[in-house]
């Protein structure tokens, strides 16, 4: 993401130093128009491909019934809903799976992967593990007629002893062109 960021700034920069050489020659305004943006720039065979991340993956609320128990949440990226298991009790709010939007060259397959697990912590130090992580994609995931594929993920955290706060971590997920 970092390298197609420096080539999209590169390519304006360059854009600006050449406007005033055409501008000379008598062409139309440049600056006049509306950049393209990374959603509606052309793509042809040297589209690079990027991911963007729509909703992040949200547990809400949760608590352990008693001391010395373990539990997990898990979120199922088709439905989206959450599942509460073993000594944890739901306190509410609302639970979401993270959603993405990978953008590249149209109709082009595609592979997404995902770490088997990542760890969480929070603030005061605590930690947890995000397991079984998955995507609602199929087996040959493939970019639509304008470049793009929207996908959801979930998981599992799983919870034991004595850890409290709100737990964060980062989903290392990559894509490519089979």
């Amino acid at each position: 993401m970092i390298g197609i960021r420096l080539s999209l700034l590169a390519a304006a920069f360059t854009a600006v130093i050449l406007l005033p050489i055409g501008a000379a020659r008598g062409d139309v305004c440049r600056l006049c128009e509306a950049a393209p943006s990374a959603s509606n720039a052309p793509k042809g065979p040297d589209t690079p491909i990027s991911i963007d991340i729509t909703t992040r993956l949200n547990f809400s609320r949760f608590a352990m019934a008693g001391t010395g128990q373990s539990g997990q949440v898990k979120i199922n990226p088709q439905s989206g809903t959450a599942q509460v298991q073993g000594g944890l009790v739901d306190l509410g709010g609302y639970s979401l799976a993270g959603t993405a939007v990978i953008r590249g060259e149209p109709g082009r397959q595609v592979r997404v992967d995902m770490p088997a697990s990542i760890q969480m912590t929070s603030s005061t130090g605590g930690t947890m593990t995000l397991a079984e992580l998955q995507t609602d994609l199929g087996p040959a995931p493939r970019l639509d007629a304008s470049g793009e594929l929207r996908f959801s993920f979930g998981g599992a955290l799983q919870v034991s002893g004595s850890v409290s706060g709100k737990f964060r971590g980062r989903i290392p997920i990559t894509a490519q062109y089979e």
